[in-house]
């Protein structure tokens, strides 16, 4: 098959021909890359839409199952991650972490470790390296995922460590300051791996002065929650604000009391 591949020249850009050969396995890679990238369902490559697009674009491609595709994204991940352990062998720069513990609706705990560093080409790279459910959110769960974490990477040169303002947050950083050290860290650079998240004290500092408005941010939530427990009543309220020349156009929310935020924006 004949491709079209723009090129620039003396004269100005243009274009040529160039040959294109179909390999399967290259576009199921790319098929695998796009699904990663945009963050889709492995049934996408089910759909009649998909199917028909590329019955038309590239109709000697075999469509892999729902399956394949998920061994084809998982043997991506295995490749990724093999090169990110050479990169954290090879590098000499300390490397900097941030976690994050939550709750899903499912009532399962989850951590989130991401690295932060310079590459040799002075880039700022940022990783997600684990990505696992905890048992609670105590601080000797929370240091047994760090610590497990490091050891499957053989991350031992470890900068700062940023998580939470929370006392269960101090109980890990204390075990992990004496791991660091175990594993040759500085005594003195260790003392310093504890960085609180400036985002997570802003939020507890407006959570406090919003205690001194609790009694009115109350009336409001339990208003727009009101409002929005009826399909009719929030058509209702639509109309009035049409009628008062409201200009805004998103509509009520809600907010969660632990994020000061959606508190703002629902006020």
């Amino acid at each position: 098959m004949l491709a079209f591949k723009s090129r620039k020249s003396d004269s100005g850009s243009g274009g040529a021909l160039t040959s294109w050969v179909f390999n399967q396995e290259v576009v199921r890679k790319a098929l695998a890359k796009m699904i990663i990238i945009d963050e889709l369902p492995f049934r996408f490559v089910e759909g009649r839409g998909f199917k028909q697009f590329m019955e038309s674009s590239c109709p000697r491609f075999k469509i892999p199952s729902r399956w394949t595709v998920n061994r084809d994204i998982f043997g991506i991940y295995c490749e990724e991650r093999t090169i990110l352990k050479k990169l954290f062998k090879s590098s000499t720069q300390r490397i900097s972490l941030t976690t994050d513990t939550w709750t899903s609706v499912q009532r399962i705990n989850y951590m989130c470790i991401t690295a932060h560093f310079i590459d040799h080409e002075w880039r700022l790279n940022k990783k997600v390296i684990s990505f696992v459910p905890i048992l609670s959110h105590k601080g000797q769960s929370i240091a047994k995922a760090l610590e497990t974490c490091l050891i499957e990477w053989g991350v031992k040169n470890i900068f700062t460590i940023t998580d939470d303002n929370v006392s269960s947050n101090d109980v890990a950083i204390g075990f992990m300051k004496h791991k660091l050290v175990s594993w040759g860290g500085s005594p003195t650079r260790v003392n310093y791996v504890h960085m609180r998240c400036i985002a997570h004290i802003l939020n507890l500092v407006v959570q406090d002065g919003l205690k001194l408005a609790d009694a009115s941010v109350k009336k409001i939530r339990d208003c727009v929650r009101w409002v929005r427990g009826s399909p009719s009543r929030l058509h209702k309220f639509r109309e009035f604000a049409d009628l008062l020349e409201v200009e805004e156009k998103s509509s009520l929310c809600l907010d969660v009391p632990t994020r000061w935020n959606s508190t703002y924006m629902m006020l």
